[in-house]
């Protein structure tokens, strides 16, 4: 099992990947600036081929409930084996 946090959360939420029904939702690093934008993103279909985007450098969008969600960049994330 294959768990992808936040290593600093949102005060008072845990944050987990957005899924759309495209998959999990990355920003490309060889878009700079302009990797959040839509039409920009890359999509994973398992959280495993996300994490191994996240090892390559994407960042991935995180949300939680009632909040809004956000790129969170690689340096940011920790990708835990169970």
């Amino acid at each position: 099992m294959l768990r992808i946090e936040r290593l600093s959360s949102r005060a008072g939420v845990r944050e987990e990947p957005e899924i759309t029904p495209r998959g999990y939702k990355l920003g490309d690093p060889k878009w700079g600036s302009q990797k959040h934008h839509a039409d920009k993103a890359v999509y994973a279909k398992t959280l495993e081929e996300a994490a191994a985007l996240v090892e390559e450098g994407f960042s991935l969008w995180m949300g939680a409930k009632g909040k809004r969600a956000s790129l969170i960049s690689p340096g940011s994330l920790k990708i835990v084996h169970q």
